[in-house]
């Protein structure tokens, strides 16, 4: 399987990060926080993280949530819309199977 269920896609944006293993709630909150205008992760937060992965770890994940960031930034500049790939149900191997 290939990225993110609908019921987890569902809870993200109703918040309910709670439904997710630590680890990956504690990453969704990372990613979260970097989004804000201005980024700050908290001490705190950091040390959550810390509790999960390596050093080494969290700069590669930082690094892929600040590209996302990036892109989706750069992308309200220019409007660029969705391409409509991710629709409720369907999944990637399904598509390219198609």
């Amino acid at each position: 399987m290939y990225g993110l269920s609908d019921d987890e896609i569902a809870a993200i944006r109703e918040g309910q990060l709670d439904r997710f293993a630590p680890p990956e709630m504690t990453l969704l909150r990372m990613a979260d926080a970097m989004a804000d205008t201005p980024s700050n992760v908290s001490d705190e937060l950091y040390a959550d993280l810390r509790q999960h992965f390596s050093e080494e770890h969290l700069v590669e994940l930082a690094a892929s949530a600040a590209r996302e960031n990036f892109r989706a930034r750069l992308n309200r500049v220019f409007n660029v819309a969705s391409d409509g790939l991710y629709r409720k149900g369907l999944h990637f191997k399904e598509q390219r199977a198609a």
